[in-house]
């Protein structure tokens, strides 16, 4: 396995690109900024490697982009209804950076922020402090993101944070995948299955509405093998209000701390690879890239077109603090609040 490291200058200081290859060639780019990947290139069915993760050619270009392309989301991924929330019996208003809602921790969340970088053997540990108030979340919170890369093709990600004051967190990680590769175009043509019997509809700013539905017999449906774009068209009101997917499914048999394996499958039968997640996260919001048109240019000097990567985001349900039915992401001082997701790549 070699590490190795390059530092980009930046308005947010120099930002860390660190490249993990194992001895197959097989290799993942990570940034301190946002706690990011930027590229996992794995082998197709003919040992070809190619990243499949999307990028822009410009590490300065991860700056407030509008895709959180690749990057960490915080202190809560996903949204808030009107940005409001009740800690420990005090009311909070955030950024309301969505309107009418808070989104990903707003403006300056922690997925635009420069993360500290630690190295080792087999990956990268990112540190970042979020201080009392900032975004107005209360509570001083130590986040750390711990990646490693296996000789095998597999992406860990642990996820821990802890807190001086009662607060919420709700973290994932936000790359775009496209199997074929990451220049490739649309990856509607993908195909996916899920473990989720469930999904949370929504209201039409994609609130929840605090129902978990049934997707049989629904565009939703995903519990069989199925392309991404099937269904994307439909006459369904959830897929017309987000222009796509862009939804939270409930994964089965989910329980605090149990790791649910293959709660995820993504394959492209063009180039035979197979993306496998798993992880002990009660949600996985799905986002089919519905407005990535207009992002920076990524490395063939081409904007990416609305579509061309398809975002699972193993995470707690959206506006969780303001629906007590759901999973808690009240995170309390004493409390340890940890995570994982695990992406494998193999070939079909």
């Amino acid at each position: 396995m070699t590490v190795s490291e390059k530092r980009y200058p930046s308005e947010k200081g120099d930002i860390s690109l660190i490249r993990i290859e194992n001895e197959t060639g097989a290799y993942v780019v990570l940034s301190s900024f946002g706690a990011g990947v930027v590229e996992v290139g794995v082998p197709d069915r003919n040992g070809k490697i190619e990243n499949v993760a999307l990028r822009y050619a410009d590490p300065k270009d991860y700056l407030y982009d509008g895709p959180h392309m690749g990057k960490i989301p915080g202190r809560y991924a996903n949204r808030i209804a009107e940005g409001r929330i009740n800690v420990d019996g005090k009311e909070y208003q955030l950024d309301v950076n969505l309107p009418p809602h808070h989104l990903h921790g707003g403006k300056d969340g922690f997925s635009n922020r420069n993360w500290e970088t630690e190295l080792f053997e087999n990956g990268v540990r990112f540190t970042y402090f979020s201080p009392d108030g900032e975004e107005n979340y209360p509570g001083g919170m130590k986040v750390t993101a711990t990646y490693r890369w296996s000789g095998d093709n597999r992406l860990s990600l642990d996820l821990h944070a802890e807190t001086d004051a009662e607060t919420v967190v709700n973290l994932t990680n936000h790359t775009y995948w496209n199997l074929e590769g990451a220049d490739a175009g649309t990856a509607l043509h993908h195909e996916m299955r899920m473990k989720a019997h469930g999904w949370l509809p929504t209201d039409n700013t994609q609130i929840p509405s605090g129902e978990i539905a049934p997707v049989a017999g629904t565009p939703m449906d995903f519990t069989e093998w199925k392309e991404v774009g099937r269904d994307i068209k439909e006459d369904f009101e959830a897929l017309k209000i987000g222009k796509g997917y862009d939804h939270c499914w409930v994964i089965d048999e989910w329980e605090p701390g149990k790791m649910i394996e293959d709660a995820v499958e993504l394959r492209d039968n063009k180039s035979g690879r197979l993306l496998t997640i798993s992880s002990d996260q009660p949600g996985v919001q799905v986002y089919t890239g519905n407005w990535v048109k207009g992002s920076p240019d990524n490395c063939s000097g081409r904007g990416y077109e609305d579509y061309d990567g398809v975002a699972i985001e193993m995470q707690g349900f959206p506006d969780a603090p303001n629906q007590p039915q759901f999973p808690t992401q009240t995170l309390r001082p004493g409390e340890s609040y940890d995570r994982s997701i695990l992406f494998s790549f193999s070939v079909i």
